[in-house]
C-alpha cells in the first residue's frame, strides 16, 4: 500500500471525536496527516467540543481538548494532497464562510479525489457547490443544506456512513468504524493481520 497524504481541515469547536479519531486512525495505518485550519500555523491549537446524544432535541455540547495542528493552513497547496478530511461540530459554520476554504474543497472534487466528511462537515460541501447530484449524510439538522445544495441528502442511522464516487459521508461520531472503513477502502488502504 502507497501511503497518502491527507488533509485534515480543523477549526475551533471542531466536534472532538470527529477530529481526533479520523486523525488517529489515519496516522496508525500509515499515511501522513496535516491538520490545519485558516488563520492558524503549525503548533497552534483549536479549541474542540465534544458533541453527545443524551435523549434531549438535539446533541448536548461540553468542551473537549485542544488539539495542535500540525501543518500551517497558509502554506498548503491542494494538489500536494491525496485526499481530504471533513469533520463536524461548530467549526465548519464559520469555516464556509473562508473563500480559501471553500476553493481547497473543489479541488478534491474538480480531481476526484477521496473526501470524508462527517455531521455538520456537510455545512462546507454545501457552501463549496459540490455537492450537486451527490448522496450526501450529515447530521440531520443539515439535511435541509444538502438538498437546498442539490445533493439527495442520506437519511441513514447515526452509526453507519455512505459512499458515492470519492465522497464517504456519515451524520455523526457513531459512524467512525463505517466511516473510516469506507474512507480507508477508497484509500487503497490494506490492513492485514
Amino acid at each position: 500500500m502507497a501511503a497518502k497524504r491527507i488533509l485534515l481541515l480543523a477549526g475551533d469547536y471542531a466536534e472532538d471525536y470527529e477530529t481526533m479519531v479520523p486523525f488517529q486512525t489515519l496516522l496508525a495505518v500509515g499515511h501522513t496527516v496535516h491538520a490545519v485550519c485558516p488563520d492558524k500555523k503549525a503548533g497552534d491549537q483549536v479549541k474542540t467540543a465534544i458533541h453527545d446524544f443524551e435523549g434531549a432535541q438535539t446533541y448536548s455540547e461540553k468542551p473537549g481538548h485542544n488539539f495542535t495542528l500540525n501543518a500551517t493552513f497558509a502554506e498548503v497547496k491542494a494538489e500536494d494532497y491525496d485526499a481530504l478530511v471533513i469533520p463536524g461540530g461548530r467549526a465548519p459554520e464559520y469555516l464556509r464562510l473562508n473563500p480559501e476554504v471553500l476553493e481547497l474543497v473543489r479541488h478534491f472534487f474538480s480531481a476526484n479525489k477521496p473526501v470524508a466528511a462527517v455531521c455538520h462537515g456537510a455545512q462546507i460541501l454545501a457552501a463549496a457547490g459540490v455537492l450537486q447530484g451527490r448522496k450526501c449524510s450529515a447530521y440531520p439538522a443539515c439535511g435541509p443544506e444538502v438538498r437546498e445544495a442539490g445533493g439527495e441528502y442520506a437519511d441513514i442511522p447515526v452509526d453507519q456512513a455512505v459512499t458515492q464516487g470519492n465522497l464517504v459521508t456519515a451524520p455523526a461520531w457513531p459512524a467512525h468504524p463505517a466511516w473510516m472503513g469506507q474512507f480507508l477502502k477508497l484509500l487503497g488502504t490494506q490492513i492485514t493481520l
